[in-house]
């Protein structure tokens, strides 16, 4: 016990405690003047308090679902339910991560190289800067109608319009954190390369790219993150094509909460994940190029 409370494993369950806690009495709180109103209808006037709490914890459609009743929907939906079919939280979660990944890597390679661009041109830099800070101020949800509707028009649908809301919102991180790493070097060791002949491919690639690899991995952590968000407020505004925004949707239309919060608990679960995996790739990196642990 005393090494479980000096770890990190005992604030954690702490937390967890506290959280869910705090999320059963605000069932009963939000719940309450609605099952008020059922057991009125039903002749039920006289309710113990123990019956009562059990009610609003076990509500159809309740305003805030009891945890338990979130934690049955995601099993219900993932193991209980065959991942092909379209009713599989397992089946939506893959969509969604499709055009996560896709529209990450496309915003990652989009930073990168803009980011060596400004960093190597100071008329990109004053020229370009701008507008990518500028397109940040806009937002995603009146963008997303835009681009599915759009590039509808023109035939494309799918994977790709979804992906490309994505790269809109994660190459902004991944720009700004590559260039403030490629220009991580200072005067001397840059003067140092000049003094060796250097050519400027050979100052890019020993001295400016290993110096931003930490920027690079700090940037992708954001970006993988709100790269889901992207691919779920795209597929908010396209229900054909299924995800966990649709099942967000149409969860929302029926009045259907503990479906929604499934759904919600899936993609931050998915969001954790993407960024676990970015650091282990992180730990990979830096051990493949000898830095200390």
């Amino acid at each position: 016990m005393r090494q479980l409370l000096a770890g990190k494993t005992a604030p954690i369950l702490i937390v967890l405690l506290a959280i869910g806690l705090f999320w059963y009495a605000a069932a009963i709180w939000m719940n309450a003047p609605w099952q008020t109103t059922l057991n009125q209808r039903a002749g039920l006037d006289s309710v113990g308090a123990t019956e009562f709490i059990g009610q609003t914890w076990s509500q159809d459609k309740p305003v805030l679902p009891a945890p338990h009743q979130v934690a049955g929907e995601i099993w219900n939906a993932t193991v209980g339910t065959d991942i092909a079919s379209k009713r599989s939280l397992a089946y939506h979660a893959s969509i969604t991560l499709s055009a996560t990944l896709l529209g990450f890597a496309l915003g990652t390679l989009l930073g990168i190289g803009l980011a060596v661009v400004i960093v190597h041109n100071d008329a990109s830099e004053r020229s370009l800067m701008p507008w990518i800070i500028a397109s940040q101020t806009i937002p995603i949800l009146a963008i997303a109608p835009m681009v599915v509707v759009g590039l509808g028009a023109v035939g494309v649908t799918g994977l790709l319009p979804k992906a490309l809301i994505s790269m809109y919102l994660s190459f902004f991180p991944v720009v700004v954190g590559m260039v403030k790493g490629l220009r991580t070097p200072e005067a001397i060791q840059l003067d140092l390369m000049h003094t060796y002949s250097a050519t400027p491919w050979q100052v890019f690639s020993k001295l400016r790219w290993p110096a931003a690899i930490p920027f690079l991995f700090a940037s992708m952590k954001v970006g993988i993150a709100i790269s889901l968000i992207g691919a779920v407020v795209g597929e908010l505004s396209n229900n054909a094509g299924g995800g966990l925004g649709v099942r967000l949707l149409t969860g929302s239309y029926n009045g259907q909460t503990i479906q929604i919060w499934a759904a919600l608990f899936i993609a931050a679960g998915l969001a954790a994940v993407l960024v676990i995996a970015v650091g282990a790739a992180e730990r990979l990196v830096n051990r493949a190029m000898g830095a200390r642990p």
